[in-house]
């Protein structure tokens, strides 16, 4: 298999090309400082919990709401009085998440020899900051507000391989491009897409803000940066 045998690039955002964990850490801060002994996993782990509880419960509210919902939560559990102005604040704070260095770059590269996908669990509003940090790159977006649920759910795949079909785009063209085993490999496996996996977390422990998958998914490719898999395309004859 080589990343020439695909027209189309279904990206994950949040973890794969938007460094979510540091903006999450940065917006949990009003909390963190007020809570001690805390590693930076017990953090992650403890949103991860959180947010796809509040996903699975409430898969038709928006992310900026759901991650105020999410504030709430893990402030009750780490003993912290929050107003919901400051749960809020948290919801809207994914226009601060800052891109990874190498991602804009990369997208602007394949853009040019892909049709570029996403497949994101966050609403469009909060996509839109997103999107202008990455260079606007994509030719298609399907969000979990347009869809009214939050992967790992199967509908989110159906909606947009259901899409992508009506486009001319078949599911033996599409790479499914992501960090998240959780969220993205394990449903991608399920729906036999062929998957790209962005480990993003190859020089840390555990899985960070993503739920661990009840079994490992497997993975057709898988690379360290956006980067590596730009050089990757490359060493196959093009660009």
């Amino acid at each position: 298999m080589k990343l020439t045998d695909f027209s189309a690039l279904a990206f994950d955002v949040y973890g794969t090309l938007i460094d979510w964990e540091s903006g999450m850490i940065a917006g949990l801060k009003p909390l963190t400082d007020q809570v001690g002994g805390l590693t930076r996993d017990a953090i992650l782990e403890a949103h991860a919990y959180h947010e796809s509880t509040t996903q699975r419960q409430t898969p038709t509210k928006t992310y900026s709401q759901l991650l105020a919902v999410v504030y709430k939560r893990i402030a009750e559990e780490w003993d912290v009085a929050v107003g919901w102005d400051e749960c809020l604040a948290y919801g809207r704070s994914v226009e601060n998440w800052p891109a990874f260095d190498d991602s804009a770059e990369a997208l602007s590269y394949l853009k040019n020899h892909y049709k570029l996908v996403v497949l994101s669990n966050v609403d469009n509003a909060s996509f839109a900051h997103s999107d202008e940090k990455l260079g606007r790159p994509f030719h298609i977006v399907y969000t979990a507000e347009d869809v009214g649920s939050y992967k790992p759910s199967p509908r989110n795949f159906e909606y947009m391989l259901g899409n992508l079909k009506r486009l001319g785009i078949e599911k033996h063209e599409i790479l499914h491009t992501a960090e998240s085993m959780f969220h993205d490999h394990a449903p991608a496996n399920a729906f036999g897409l062929a998957n790209c996996w962005i480990y993003r977390r190859h020089d840390k422990q555990g899985f960070g803000a993503t739920m661990r998958p009840e079994e490992i998914p497997r993975y057709d490719m898988v690379f360290d940066s956006m980067a590596e898999l730009v050089a990757a395309h490359r060493s196959e004859g093009q660009g």
